[in-house]
């Protein structure tokens, strides 16, 4: 008798078994989700957080807060990749729960809290982003959660501009300590330029010392008491001026076009037009001569 029936005269023939049939397949391996606490001391703002980042498949909210008491147990206890924080709440406040925070988890500030001074000390404290309620959309709030934990910050215009402001105030102090008395933002109030209020930034933030980079720069214009040299031979337009400001503040052209509101692209094209005006080759020499330390500066563009 043979090991296997003989199949049905009328039977399709079957294929022959697959020699690997019986070994084990190996499970797929699940992509991690982000996790995220949410603090918040309004409910409806709390539960609509929770109900938009749920939705999503790859982020998972882990627990809620009312407070930053709170927050801090909350984010002790489970140890998130992200925590959103609001500014203002009862007890310990966002502001304050910051430095504690931030030692475990990127936290982004998302608040009705628009006042420039609680911008800048949330960023002192460690805020890897800050959002402006009603400056953004529920995608623009998933994906600035999801590109927090890889270290790219958001900004929302009206956070953006209270840092660009702090810039130029540590710009102008430096420019003090030098003794020029002329502010460095001198051209860029001239002219105000309108901002998207429904589009946020993403960007990097300029390294906190940037304003340190413009100081090696200037080492030298402490020596003279004429102020900052005569800018008009240049000839640059407003926006070039501006441009050209934050070039010598130490800022790339990433950090730039989220400044001004533009692509980088446009930046490129700016800076393109600069070094044909301050006949130079690099961001170096043309701050230098923006600056007067070049050696020429006092002769012309020669």
């Amino acid at each position: 008798m043979p090991d296997h029936p003989l199949p049905h005269p009328g039977a399709a023939p079957q294929p022959p078994p697959h020699p690997f049939t019986d070994l084990a397949q190996p499970a797929q391996q699940p992509s991690r989700t982000l996790r995220v606490v949410v603090a918040d001391d309004n409910p409806v703002v709390r539960a609509g957080l929770t109900a938009l980042l749920s939705g999503r498949a790859d982020i998972t909210v882990v627990a809620e807060a009312t407070d930053g008491r709170q927050a801090c147990e909350a984010a002790r206890r489970h140890h998130p990749d992200v925590v959103l924080l609001d500014v203002r709440m009862p007890g310990v406040d966002g502001i304050s729960a910051l430095p504690y925070l931030v030692g475990i988890a990127p936290v982004v500030m998302l608040t009705y809290s628009r006042e420039s001074e609680i911008v800048q000390e949330a960023l002192r404290r460690g805020a890897g982003g800050y959002l402006v309620h009603g400056e953004f959309t529920a995608d623009q709030l998933v994906d600035a959660v999801r590109d927090i934990k890889q270290g790219r910050a958001h900004f929302t215009p009206t956070a953006a501009q209270a840092l660009l402001a702090q810039l130029r105030q540590d710009q102008s102090s430096n420019a003090t300590a030098y003794g020029i008395t002329t502010s460095a933002n001198a051209h860029t109030n001239s002219q105000e330029r309108p901002r998207p209020a429904d589009s946020p930034l993403s960007i990097t933030p300029p390294s906190p010392i940037s304003s340190q980079n413009l100081s090696q720069v200037q080492s030298s214009v402490g020596q003279s008491s004429s102020g900052w040299p005569d800018r008009s031979r240049f000839q640059l337009s407003a926006r070039e001026a501006e441009i050209m400001d934050l070039i010598a503040s130490g800022m790339n052209n990433q950090q730039i076009a989220a400044t001004c509101f533009i692509s980088e692209k446009t930046v490129k094209n700016h800076i393109n037009r600069i070094f044909a005006k301050l006949h130079s080759t690099s961001r170096s020499e043309a701050a230098a001569k923006w600056l007067g330390t070049a050696p020429d500066s006092s002769r012309g563009l020669g």
